[in-house]
């Protein structure tokens, strides 16, 4: 990808952001202007709030400002108002639009949800903070397999009712078991970086098969049945494409061991939930740890909030103190590449939506 803009970039803050991380995006090159103006953006709620505040309104005034901004920009930081409206308003508004970052690792999603044509999507670029959450959720995800090993939904229910149990139950060791990932990226391996730190044995799923380091098995997803039948524990990073939707569905839980620990920090869609639900309750799945649903917010009247076997985290798990310092650090790496002419890595694909 070559940078038509030859003497000067424009980078646009779509999203709040804390002062001294736009100096940092600033520093990346003198060449480079940064339109930042902090009484546009939402205030954040808590770090890494990229939406900020929902009851920040901008009067008719400042919404002409904060979309006059935009409209300047090669580049922008962050979705319009992060969302897939502020994603098509700017595509339609900013014939200059070269590229925008997002902030999300799996971005796919808001672009396809944007509604934008193939013809439109091809003038700007879209990349994704993939990468930045891979440590937070590879440590989600040993939490997962640590708490359904080690039996922490029964204690946490015998603490509750002031239980002392008269028999003792062991707990399984996580050393010497097997993990499956399914998806292999940044994340699945972080994640099989830490399971092998913990002794268990690694192998998973990746689109294009290919042997890997340290892990023992890769296979397609058309081999992930074979894959299953051995494992202890399974740890799902995939996106949400079409070619992902319920890939764990009945037939998949049936290939696997019974008390086979099942973590969720890749998207909800991948996952069949009625499927589950029958593998939680005839015991093929033993415990199931889900960051990710199908309908998000996970509606009141799901069973998974209240099964003995689950638990449930709202989407959180990638969230650290750190992330708006890592994604600006990405982004700045980034910016230096595009200003360089190179290829941007991290790519929104606008055929599978990943």
């Amino acid at each position: 990808m070559m940078n038509t803009m030859t003497t000067k970039t424009t980078v646009a803050i779509a999203v709040p952001l804390e002062a001294e991380l736009v100096e940092h995006i600033r520093a990346v090159d003198p060449a480079v202007t940064v339109l930042y103006e902090p009484d546009l953006l939402p205030p954040e709620r808590f770090p890494a709030d990229h939406s900020g505040d929902p009851d920040f309104k901008r009067t008719p005034e400042q919404e002409a400002r904060y979309w006059d901004m935009l409209n300047k920009a090669d580049v922008l930081y962050g979705f319009p108002n992060e969302s897939p409206a502020g994603l098509a308003r700017i595509a339609g508004s900013n014939p200059r639009l070269q590229w925008i970052h997002a902030m999300a690792a799996g971005a796919g999603g808001a672009v396809k949800a944007s509604g934008l044509d193939q013809e439109t999507l091809q003038k700007f670029k879209v990349t994704t903070s993939a990468g930045v959450h891979a440590l937070p959720l590879a440590e989600f995800a040993a939490l997962g397999i640590l708490n359904g090993f080690k039996r922490s939904a029964e204690l946490a229910v015998d603490q509750a009712a002031k239980v002392w149990p008269e028999l003792r139950t062991p707990t399984r060791l996580v050393n010497g078991s097997t993990l499956v990932v399914t998806g292999l990226g940044e994340i699945g391996l972080e994640t099989a970086r830490i399971a092998r730190a913990l002794g268990m044995k690694v192998s998973g799923t990746k689109r294009n098969v290919e042997p890997i380091d340290g892990i023992e098995n890769v296979a397609g997803n058309d081999g992930l049945a074979g894959l299953l039948a051995s494992a202890d524990a399974v740890v799902n990073t995939l996106p949400g494409t079409p070619y992902t939707e319920k890939l764990f569905n009945r037939e998949v839980f049936a290939a696997m061991k019974p008390g086979t620990v099942f973590v969720n920090v890749g998207r909800g869609t991948v996952v069949d939930e009625d499927a589950l639900l029958e593998a939680l309750n005839n015991g093929q799945v033993g415990f199931a740890c889900l960051d990710v649903f199908a309908v998000e917010p996970l509606p009141q009247d799901s069973p998974l909030w209240n099964h003995p076997k689950v638990m449930v985290s709202p989407h959180t798990s990638a969230l650290s103190a750190a992330e708006n310092r890592l994604i600006a650090e990405r982004f700045s790496s980034n910016l230096r590449t595009f200003l360089d002419g190179g290829e941007l890595p991290h790519l929104v694909d606008t055929v599978h939506f990943y």
